[in-house]
Parts: structure tokens; C-alpha cells; sequence
């Protein structure tokens, strides 16, 4: 169970200061960022050098330490790491030399600054799986035996479950709509949550996913017969999408029903003709002129409607916890749950096990995530309270 070990200097501002003496091959005293220090290569001290890009951090020096008076420290420095109970402290290596009564301050880069915020909030795997075998593993205990490797699997089987349903695990991309109307899916995606574009308020108008039309997954060429052509390998020629052209091309306002005119008279020969989702008939799910998008898996990438383009899109997404380091902590309300999805899941697995000790953790394992999920929705009586209170508004006619 970790405490609060960076100071306010470390949390606010990434930035940890100390008085070096000008020995030769000064060893700085460890720094203790919740953030473990890292390069990009043994060499990547040099700024002068690619590498240096990867390096988490900067260090700087100053005569005075006070504003305006740090310059970026370029002599060459070496880094370790040393561990402290569960805690990485970071220790520096000038051999490069600095001057006498020098301040000397370590600052970590705004992502890795951004990512420490909050960060108390948050367990991290690790940690998970090093509680699980104290308290759990052991003689007289539960599971008198088990592989941390073992623990490590279920451990992210149940990171990967729990992100689908129970953890804030959406991530959001702000993304433009190319002149060829697709962009493609991110990396770490699993599922789509919502995808919206931006007014020029910043106010989110939801996309809709389309049944109207498909992306096609292949695309041979035809012969006159109809017969799909082939290369010299024996596979099929893929030629490009009638379909998606088409799509492409097509004039949204026959679509929506939106003709972008404030002429409303039911006498006009263009109201309610020919559109698919028009004053008569209308299907509501038509009727918007939001646009639209497909999963193109052929090219897995998003298509977007041609109203669309050049628009500004957020596209928010599920991944499954795993993809990324930084991705790999468990909300400390969760922690329970992960516990006993660890527990289940052994004894599960074991032969021997009696079936009632099997259901009453799997039991145990169904309460708490429920629990997790109660507590992690955030729910707050005020801002229900707030919501609420309109249902006893007068309307007056």
C-alpha cells in the first residue's frame, strides 16, 4: 500500500532541486518522482543526438537557482536506478563536472507530468500482483501455492474485462476528416463508443454508424463471365469500391430529407419527394444531418459521409488496458474486484478445488464487481438532484 512520497515541487511542477558540490563524478541524492527516469540510450544525455528525444526528462543548473537563471545542463551524466521497498528512486551521475554550489534541478517532460496527475487514485499492476501473493499465497492460506506468472495472466485477463464494461477505460481522439472522407482506427482499439464532430462552439453533434450502406471486405475483378481474375501468384485481382465511390459522391440532402432551404410550404414540387428520409415516411434514424460512418474493415479505417469533410471529429473508443504501459493501472475503488477475479480464477483452473469453494468466490468476485462499478459510475446526489428538479417546471402556453 504505497503512500504520498513527492513533494509539492515533484506533484505541481515535475521539478526536483538540489545543491551539488562540484566533486568529480558527483552522485546527486536519489530522486524520488512517483515517475521513474529514464533514457532513450546510454548516450542520449547529449542533445545533440536523436535519442535525446526519448529521455523523460531534462536536467538544468543554475548560479542562483532562482527564475530566469537556468540554462539545460549538456555535460554528459549517467543514470541508475535503485529500489527503496516497493519505490524506484532514481539516482544521477554528473561525469561531466558542474560548478561548485551549482543548483541543479530535474524537470520531466508535460507528458509525463500530465500522466502523475491524479495518480494516487490508481494502483498500478504490479502492485496488484504483489498484494495478491501476500495476502493470498502462503501456507494456511487460500492458495497455498501459485506461479507469479499465473497471477500475472489473470491479473490482465481481468485488467482487459474490466476495461470493456467497469473501468474508465475510453480514450478520445481529435481528429480532422481527410478529403479522401476516412482515418484510420487507432492502434490500441478494441470498440467504438461514440463519434461526434465539433461546431465551431466546440459543441459535440453525434455520428451515427449506417446500415444504408457497406464497405466491401473484397474487391476482385471481373471477367466478362463474371469470373474474378487472378495475378501470377493465383490470387485475386482487387480493383476499387463502386460502392464507396458512390457513397462518396452521394448528396446527403437525399438522404436526411434536409434541403438547407427555409421555403416550408407543402405546395412545393421538391418537398417530400425523393428523399429517403422525408417529411413523409420518415425514418427516424434518417431524418439527421449529422452524417454518417462505417468500420471499413478492408482498409480499417472509419469512412465518413461526404457532408463531412474537413469537419473536426472526436472519436472515443474502448481499449482493453493492456496496449501501453501507462495504460496498465487499475482504479484503487477496482482494486477489490481485481483481488477476488484473480482468486475465481485459479481456483477455477485447479483440479481438486471443491465446487462450493468455486462458486462462493465466484460469488464473491460478481459482488465486488458490482461494487466497483456502482463506485466508479461517479453518481452524485446533487448533480441528480439538479436534473430532476426540472420535471416540476410550470410550461406555460
Amino acid at each position: 500500500m504505497a503512500l504520498i512520497r513527492e513533494t509539492n515541487e515533484q506533484y505541481y511542477v515535475g521539478t526536483e532541486t538540489v545543491i551539488a558540490t562540484g566533486a568529480v563524478n558527483e552522485v546527486l541524492s536519489a530522486f524520488t518522482f512517483n515517475t521513474t527516469l529514464s533514457l532513450g540510450s546510454t548516450g542520449s544525455w547529449d542533445p545533440t543526438v536523436n535519442e535525446y528525444a526519448l529521455n523523460n526528462f531534462k536536467i538544468y543548473e543554475s548560479a542562483t537557482g532562482l527564475s530566469g537563471s537556468w540554462t539545460e545542463y549538456i555535460l554528459s551524466y549517467a543514470l541508475s536506478t535503485t529500489l527503496v521497498g516497493p519505490n524506484v528512486n532514481s539516482i544521477i551521475t554528473l561525469t561531466g563536472g558542474n560548478v561548485i554550489s551549482t543548483y541543479v534541478k530535474v524537470e520531466l517532460k508535460d507528458t509525463e507530468l500530465y500522466y502523475n496527475y491524479g495518480g494516487y487514485s490508481y494502483v498500478t499492476l504490479d502492485d496488484i500482483v504483489n498484494n495478491f501473493l501476500v495476502a493470498y499465497v502462503g501456507e494456511g492460506k487460500l492458495i497455498p501455492h501459485v506461479k507469479r506468472t499465473d497471477v500475472m495472466f489473470h491479473a490482465k485477463r481481468g485488467l482487459q474485462e474490466f476495461s470493456y464494461d467497469t473501468l474508465k477505460s475510453v480514450k478520445c481522439q481529435e481528429l480532422t476528416i481527410p478529403d479522401n472522407l476516412s482515418v484510420v482506427i487507432p492502434q490500441d482499439y478494441v470498440n467504438y463508443v461514440k463519434c461526434s464532430w465539433i461546431d465551431n462552439l466546440g459543441i459535440q453533434h453525434i455520428i451515427y454508424p449506417t446500415m444504408l450502406t457497406t464497405d466491401p471486405t473484397d474487391i476482385p475483378i471481373q471477367d466478362n463471365d463474371g469470373i474474378p481474375a487472378q495475378d501470377n501468384f493465383g490470387d485475386n485481382v482487387d480493383g476499387s469500391s463502386i460502392t464507396e465511390q458512390r457513397w462518396d459522391d452521394a448528396n446527403m440532402t437525399q438522404i436526411s430529407g434536409w434541403t438547407g432551404m427555409m421555403n416550408t410550404s407543402a405546395n412545393s414540387l421538391w418537398w417530400g419527394r425523393n428523399y429517403i428520409g422525408s417529411r413523409y415516411g420518415l425514418d427516424p434514424s434518417l431524418t439527421q444531418t449529422n452524417g454518417w460512418f462505417t468500420i471499413n474493415e478492408r482498409e480499417h479505417k472509419l469512412s465518413f459521409s461526404s457532408n463531412l469533410k474537413g469537419l473536426i471529429i472526436t472519436f472515443e473508443y474502448i481499449s482493453d488496458g493492456l496496449a501501453y504501459d501507462n495504460d496498465t493501472r487499475v482504479p484503487k475503488m477496482a482494486e477489490e474486484a481485481m483481488y477476488m477475479h484473480i482468486v475465481y480464477s485459479i481456483l477455477a483452473g485447479r483440479s481438486g478445488v471443491q465446487e462450493y469453494v468455486v462458486q462462493r468466490y465466484k460469488r464473491d468476485r460478481r459482488a465486488a464487481l458490482r461494487n466497483a462499478k456502482i463506485r466508479l459510475s461517479n453518481i452524485k446526489l446533487d448533480e441528480i438532484v439538479r436534473i430532476t428538479r426540472n420535471k416540476s417546471k410550470w410550461i406555460k402556453h
